[in-house]
């Protein structure tokens, strides 16, 4: 590995069954494989230590901390052992071990900081994505785009992912996520601090595997974080890190916008009650701030994609 110690943290909850499969897939040029056992109820850590690798450590949780508290575990414990690039591998066999040196070479020349899978480029393996997953993934990688700052990632749900020492350490642990939305937490506090996320073309398999996933707490849980994390990000880049056109974009924009519609709204209600037509003035007092507001904001939105980070 070319004198780079690599780490590959797989968390294991309910992976009974596939965890010593996965595990058995890792290549042996491995230095460190950190199983982390998340408060198991099948202790699918045990698992992993039936096989007797020498290069396998298993951690294990006395209390469930989701999959974001199991991975950062293994990234601390990683970091321990002098890894410099830490792999996360889920437990459950959906991910194939032959792309982890396509994942890493890039983070190993220094083009990335981060990398993730994409399972939107193999058009072929996407058949095999049950419907529903494909369309709520579809929909939610968009809104963790625009979110994240990450217009180029077309996969940010991906959970087979790669991220380089120097990237982990400028991390706050304690900030991130701990369960579902980790993921999605990763790249917003990644792009803050200016790492580059690479997407690595991979297909994902799909089997009789059970997802642990609630779809219904994700619709309930995601909207509200994705809206803080994407308002934090903008406030730390926009406004405190740094201030540029975008920021005098949102100050104008954003204010008028908002004010526009609802007298907008009020205007619409009051005709509607009363009977009395708006003049051509009223109406031009309304549209025409709307206009140039949203003008603005498409602005801010051009600024963001054309400042995801990259290398010099």
């Amino acid at each position: 590995m070319l004198n780079v110690k690599v780490a590959v943290v797989v968390p294991a909850y309910k992976v009974h069954d596939h965890i010593k499969g996965v595990v058995s897939s890792i290549p042996e040029t491995i230095d460190h494989i950190v199983v982390v056992d998340d408060k198991c109820p099948h202790l699918s850590g045990r698992e992993a230590e039936k096989l007797h690798r020498k290069n396998v450590v298993v951690i294990y949780h006395e209390v469930n901390q989701g999959v974001g508290g199991a991975v950062i575990t293994g990234y601390k414990k990683a970091l321990e052992l002098g890894c410099e690039i830490m792999i996360k591998m889920d437990g459950d066999g959906q991910m194939d071990p032959k792309y982890i040196d396509k994942l890493i070479e890039p983070l190993m020349k220094n083009e990335a900081d981060y990398t993730k899978g994409n399972r939107f480029k193999d058009f072929t393996s996407l058949k095999s994505m049950p419907r529903m997953r494909l369309f709520g993934n579809s929909a939610l990688s968009f809104i963790i785009k625009f979110a994240s700052g990450y217009w180029n990632i077309m996969d940010p749900t991906n959970g087979y992912t790669a991220i380089h020492k120097r990237a982990l350490e400028k991390l706050n642990f304690e900030r991130l996520s701990k369960r579902f939305f980790f993921e999605a937490d990763m790249l917003i506090n990644l792009n803050i601090i200016n790492a580059v996320v690479q997407d690595i073309d991979m297909p994902t398999k799909y089997g009789n595997e059970k997802s642990s996933l609630d779809i219904e707490r994700i619709l309930y849980q995601f909207p509200p974080r994705l809206i803080k994390g994407f308002m934090k990000r903008i406030f730390l880049k926009y406004f405190l890190y740094d201030f540029n056109m975008a920021s005098i974009y949102l100050i104008i924009g954003l204010p008028m916008f908002i004010f526009s519609v609802l007298f907008g709204i009020y205007e619409w209600i009051d005709s509607f009650v009363t009977g009395k037509q708006r003049t051509a003035g009223t109406i031009m007092l309304v549209a025409l701030p709307i206009i140039i507001s949203f003008q603005m904001l498409l602005q801010v939105i051009n600024i963001d994609i054309n400042s995801v980070p990259k290398k010099d």
